[in-house]
């Protein structure tokens, strides 16, 4: 389904890569602008999020519900802890397990930047119709 202009040509600007990136560019633009001082990447923010949604879990599956690698989500959490805003304790299922569970500081942060994020997906949304945006996050959900 690789679109073309009229001599036949492909056109890159009509690209699902390329519109996913730019789209991409948009939402990171958005977020960077808006989350000011708490200075979270989008990963820290969506690592804080699944841990205030879960209490505690461990590193591995935190990574794989928010789709980042082993190496990514050691980085991740590595800064998190660092600033005090996760900590670590052992499972007591397992005790070669870690358990990661938001400090006072970090539920206290995240509960901030929550309604931070919502705004940024209104933003980054903003362009598109409220049936647009229903239809397009419902297409999105299909290619994660």
């Amino acid at each position: 389904m690789s679109k073309k202009n009229s001599k036949g040509n492909y056109i890159l600007e009509e690209q699902v890569g390329y519109l996913l990136r730019r789209a991409h560019q948009r939402a990171s633009a958005t977020f960077a602008d808006l989350i000011g001082e708490d200075r979270l990447t989008p990963m820290q923010y969506g690592a804080l999020v699944k841990i205030l949604d879960l209490g505690e879990v461990t590193q591995n599956r935190l990574g794989r519900l928010i789709g980042m690698d082993p190496a990514t989500i050691n980085g991740v959490v590595s800064r998190l802890e660092e600033r005090s805003l996760i900590a670590r304790e052992p499972d007591p299922e397992n005790r070669r397990r870690v358990l990661w569970r938001l400090t006072p500081d970090g539920a206290a942060l995240v509960k901030r930047a929550i309604p931070i994020g919502e705004r940024i997906t209104e933003e980054t949304l903003a362009p598109l119709s409220e049936e647009e945006k229903t239809t397009f996050l419902e297409l999105l959900g299909k290619l994660k």
